[in-house]
């Protein structure tokens, strides 16, 4: 059907949120330089002009869905201190590998196709940031030199998992558990010597195993 039979009115926010859908499950099925701006036009029922008034080129786009990506992982990401350290750890930890296995090539795009892009390591790096705010804001910390060295060790380890992930998503060389668990015993067994107990108390059996992954 003709994109102009198929257009539908829709405020500006309610476009935009419209093309920031389509785009993002193009960017999830298909490599970064495989999606075409005219085919997110076409898919969105729209013409490639109104696109573009809206995102002036595909970087524009990619960098406002994985914005709205980051922003919602961080939603779901709100650390409870009645929960346990490891609680917290589990649950952040499963929902950006939820998010990071459903759009693979996504991920991919960003940390690798635009790996220096300073717009998109923007978005990253202030997403690394706000986890480590809040975490820090829910361990048990002595004073400000522990809450600075603490801090250093939590930008790390966030470093860390990422860059595994990464090179997990190309080449899978473990399980999906065996990789959450090994970056959380990475941190517990990193966060022992700064904090007044032992972080890893609570995880003698392991990390809970849930059967929805």
């Amino acid at each position: 059907m003709p994109v102009h039979q198929r257009r539908r009115r829709l405020s500006p926010a309610d476009r935009r949120a419209q093309l920031l859908s389509v785009g993002a499950r193009l960017f999830a099925a298909r490599p970064y330089e495989e999606v075409l701006m005219e085919e997110v036009a076409e898919q969105a029922g729209v013409s490639r002009a109104l696109l573009y008034r809206h995102f002036p080129g595909k970087h524009d786009l990619f960098a406002a869905v994985y914005r709205q990506a980051a922003d919602e992982l961080l939603a779901k990401s709100r650390f409870d201190p009645a929960d346990t350290l490891l609680e917290q750890l589990v649950e952040g930890m499963d929902a950006h590998l939820d998010y990071f296995v459903a759009n693979r090539h996504a991920v991919l795009a960003a940390n690798r196709v635009l790996a220096g892009d300073p717009v998109i390591q923007t978005i990253i790096t202030g997403e690394l940031d706000t986890l480590r705010g809040r975490l820090l804001g829910v361990l048990p910390l002595a004073d400000e030199t522990a809450r600075r060295a603490v801090s250093q060790v939590l930008g790390g380890w966030l470093v860390f998992v990422r860059v595994l992930v990464v090179d997990w998503l190309t080449e899978e060389s473990c399980t999906r558990e065996e990789l959450r668990d090994a970056c959380i015993g990475a941190v517990l067994g990193a966060l022992r010597p700064l904090l007044p107990a032992d972080p890893s108390a609570d995880a003698a059996a392991g990390p809970r195993a849930d059967p929805s992954h």
